[in-house]
This record gives structure tokens, C-alpha cells and sequence, in this order.
């Protein structure tokens, strides 16, 4: 009679396996993440896995990179209590990312540039470890619009769905402004296209401050319902709408990634350079996460 032999229940590899590197705080401490998105542990600490072979892969990937698909795969995976990273709020993905890379690569890291006014090119290494204390320390947010006594609005962070579609729809219509430069298409062609992308970025600008708000509050009544919320937005008043859009617009400057401020050498001034310039830091992309350096 032929015998089998039992798979072990544990993987004699485990220990072999990845262990968390580092552990990570949310600059939101978890506000604004949508029921069940994530698991928070009690102490508050996100445990952070390095990349596998196959996470690193997703960013050289340029498909899985546009549609947002990728960068969500790799934060599961290293994250594990992050459930869904599409639910991902703003001011949390900066920091996500850099974990995720120091948690692989180290704290180090490489930025290349181009000096002002003399396209001289330099580079300069980062500590990411630095980066994400200042982003603790910078990270806030104040959900109340007031805009006048008779409307209040309450505002959240755009979730990373929001961020990758509205990428994508910005994307296809620059793609679409392309085509009045193509001297083969007709003036009123041209025009066509160009009312139809002015369209488009109005709509987007729409969408995105009407999903950025989750309430609005009067003396009579408090709506929460998404559709009625997007209505408002849409035929409110010029004021109403720029003051919204103003304060979203603050949030995003005081909770965005700082440039890295860099000092110009004696000799690159000579040759015409600033004496101080900003070097912007971006981390959503394959070259953050393809290799070491």
C-alpha cells in the first residue's frame, strides 16, 4: 500500500524568510482611512518588509506604474497590515514609500540634478530617515472650511484612487493639447480639441474638491450624500468654490514633500548659477525603488 508523507504545516524556510526591517508610524495615525483598509496594531507601528524580486519588478513595470496597480502591490506586500492601498490617504503615502525603500535599500539615497542657468549636472546623497522625521513633524491637518455662517465644510485627504484617476484623465488630456501643435489638423479641429481638454481639467478640478469634502454643514442641515456634495460644488459660487480650493490647496503645500535646498558653489556662481536653489524630491516612480544606490 503506498504511503504519503504529510507536508509539514510550517515551512522549515520561515526563518529564512522576510522579517520586518523597520517599523513605521502614519502620519495621520490612521485617520481618514477607510473601515477595514487597515490594521492598525495597538502600539501604533506599522511592521515594513523589504521588496521581493517580484515587488521591485512592479516598478519597472511602466503599466503597472500608470494606473497606480503596482505601487499598490508593493505596499501590500511589504506592508502587510495595509489591506487596501488604494484607500491610502495623501499626507501617508510619502512616508509609506520612503519606508519601504529604506526598509530595502538602506537610508541613503542617491538624487541626481541640474544646476540652474549653467545645466551643470550634480548629485547629492539623502538620508531617508531624516526625510521621514521631517515629514512627522511637518504632517497636519485642519478638516474645517468655514465659509460663512451659514456653511462649513469638513475636509479629508484625497485617498490614492482619487490621486492615480485623476493622473490618468490629467495625462490623457495633455496628451490631447499635444495635437494642437500637429499643423495637419484643422483650425476648427484644434479648437474642438481644445475645448474639449478645457472641459476635462474643469471637470477634474471639480471632482477633486468635491471628493476631497465629506460634509457640509448649514443651521439646518448636515449632508454627508457624495452626490449632493458634488452638486453644490458644481454650482456654488466662484467665492465659495476658490476659498475651498484654496485651503485644499494649503494643505497640500504644508503636508507635500519639501525640495531639498542646495548651495551653489563658488565656481557655479561665477559661471552664473543662484546662490541657493530648491531641488525637488519624488518618490512615486521607478527610479526611487529600481536599485540600491
Amino acid at each position: 500500500m503506498a504511503t504519503f508523507k504529510q507536508p509539514p504545516k510550517q515551512n522549515p524556510l520561515a526563518q529564512f524568510m522576510r522579517q520586518p526591517k523597520i517599523y513605521l508610524k502614519l502620519p495621520s495615525n490612521g485617520a481618514f482611512w477607510e473601515n477595514g483598509s487597515i490594521k492598525i496594531p495597538e502600539n501604533g507601528e506599522l511592521p515594513v518588509f523589504s521588496m521581493t524580486a517580484k515587488d521591485e519588478l512592479m516598478f519597472k513595470t511602466p503599466d503597472a506604474l500608470m494606473n497606480g496597480q503596482g505601487v499598490v502591490e508593493v505596499i501590500q506586500s511589504c506592508i502587510p497590515a495595509i489591506k487596501d492601498a488604494w484607500a491610502c490617504p495623501n499626507i501617508d503615502l510619502d512616508a509609506i514609500l520612503i519606508a519601504i525603500r529604506l526598509a530595502t535599500y538602506g537610508e541613503e539615497l542617491e538624487i541626481s540634478y541640474t544646476v540652474p542657468n549653467i545645466n551643470e549636472q550634480e548629485e547629492r546623497v539623502i538620508n531617508l530617515t531624516t526625510l521621514l522625521d521631517n515629514i512627522y513633524a511637518r504632517t497636519t491637518w485642519e478638516e474645517e472650511v468655514v465659509i460663512n455662517e451659514n456653511i462649513t465644510c469638513y475636509i479629508r485627504p484625497l485617498t490614492y484612487k482619487h490621486m492615480t484617476k485623476t493622473g490618468l484623465k490629467t495625462f490623457e488630456t495633455q496628451k490631447l493639447m499635444q495635437a494642437l501643435s500637429d499643423d495637419s489638423i484643422s483650425d476648427e479641429h484644434k479648437l474642438e480639441i481644445f475645448n474639449k481638454s478645457f472641459g476635462t481639467m474643469t471637470d477634474i478640478t471639480v471632482e477633486l474638491i468635491a471628493d476631497s469634502i465629506y460634509v457640509i454643514k448649514t443651521p439646518e442641515v448636515t449632508v454627508e450624500d457624495p452626490v449632493f456634495i458634488k452638486d453644490f460644488v458644481k454650482n456654488a459660487d466662484k467665492d465659495i468654490f476658490d476659498k475651498i480650493n484654496a485651503r485644499i490647496n494649503e494643505l497640500k503645500d504644508k503636508n507635500g514633500l519639501q525640495p531639498l535646498t542646495v548651495q551653489s558653489t563658488p565656481e557655479q556662481i561665477e559661471l552664473g548659477a543662484p546662490e541657493t536653489y530648491d531641488v525637488p524630491i519624488g518618490f512615486d516612480n521607478a527610479a526611487f525603488f529600481g536599485n540600491g544606490s
